[in-house]
């Protein structure tokens, strides 16, 4: 091919790539009508990985709407997150990435010696990009930066959770999870969950202060690691006093596995037990929705302990 005829070519691949259609918040291509359908493709692909990973968090002063990511451990079918979409909808362009089965108690579980899938599916309306994705609650956050998003959202939402996340649960609670995950990708995120572990809860407190809280947020300068962990009192919308920052209560699981017998013969564990509360100060968490106030953590994926490291560091010397 002569060096005109090549450029000739190179114009026409450009401009076709240049003019395929994209979605305007995941970034995916659609079809090209003609011969260039795989260029267009990569080139659309390698485009929009790139600009999920160096593209600022914030739409402020752009003319965008922003970009609301989100999540649960309830799966893509749970009534907890349809009822989350339907909150923060008006706020911007929603993406949702969620489970395909439930993941409840995964904590920050990753898929790593089985395949990924993710695949598109229509479940909130027209206007809502949503996938489901066969993999935990932080493999769907991962996805969703990675695959899905042509730059950072400006927010992630994980749930609403069908039950409490309060306390202790926030170490097991894939929910809040996904929200960690966010947080350590540099998304401002919020892990929401209401005290009612029903399919059949009524949402409409948390919704309420979901779409305030949200609101508040995107109208503000956040830190781009900020991860709260927010948990709804299970009583209609009049009855909530109100929302306050508190601390994570001490309080665990007294744990019972019983022993069962399978229809084979076979002995087999089921984990039972109950919540028990060691802290019944009024700035914790487990107090503010046992008075119901919807409590807000600051949380985060930095674990360690600053005070206890100061004093092992005069203990812990030894001559070499």
């Amino acid at each position: 091919m002569t060096a005109a005829k090549k450029q000739k070519v190179n114009k026409k691949v450009n401009k076709k790539v240049k003019d395929s259609p994209v979605s305007p918040v995941s970034g995916v291509n659609k079809p090209a009508k003609s011969g260039v359908k795989s260029n267009a493709k990569t080139t659309a692909k390698s485009t929009a990985k790139k600009s999920a990973k160096n593209k600022p968090a914030s739409s402020k002063n752009k003319g965008q709407r922003p970009v609301i990511l989100i999540t649960n451990d309830d799966s893509i079918h749970a009534p907890g997150i349809r009822a989350l979409v339907e909150a923060v909808a008006s706020l911007g362009e929603v993406v949702v990435v969620a489970p395909d089965k439930p993941q409840s108690g995964m904590g920050h579980a990753i898929t790593i010696g089985s395949p990924l899938r993710l695949a598109k599916v229509s479940l909130f309306g027209a206007a809502v990009e949503s996938y489901t994705c066969s993999g935990t609650p932080v493999d769907c956050v991962k996805l969703a930066v990675d695959r899905v998003l042509h730059r950072k959202p400006d927010i992630c939402l994980s749930g609403i959770n069908h039950g409490a996340n309060h306390s202790i649960n926030v170490i097991y609670s894939g929910t809040m999870s996904a929200a960690l995950e966010a947080s350590i990708e540099g998304i401002p995120s919020l892990g929401l969950s209401l005290l009612d572990p029903s399919v059949e809860a009524d949402f409409a407190g948390a919704q309420k202060y979901t779409k305030l809280l949200v609101e508040s947020l995107l109208n503000k300068k956040l830190d781009k690691h900020l991860c709260l962990n927010v948990n709804f009192p299970a009583v209609p919308p009049e009855l909530i006093k109100g929302v306050k920052t508190c601390r994570q209560a001490y309080a665990k699981y007294e744990e019972d596995f019983e022993e069962r017998i399978d229809p084979a013969g076979k002995k087999y564990y089921w984990l039972t037990g109950e919540f028990v509360n060691f802290d019944e100060k009024p700035d914790t968490d487990v107090w503010a929705l046992a008075n119901n106030y919807v409590s807000v953590v600051p949380v985060q994926f930095d674990l360690t302990n600053y005070r206890l490291k100061e004093i092992l560091e005069k203990q812990l010397q030894f001559d070499s």
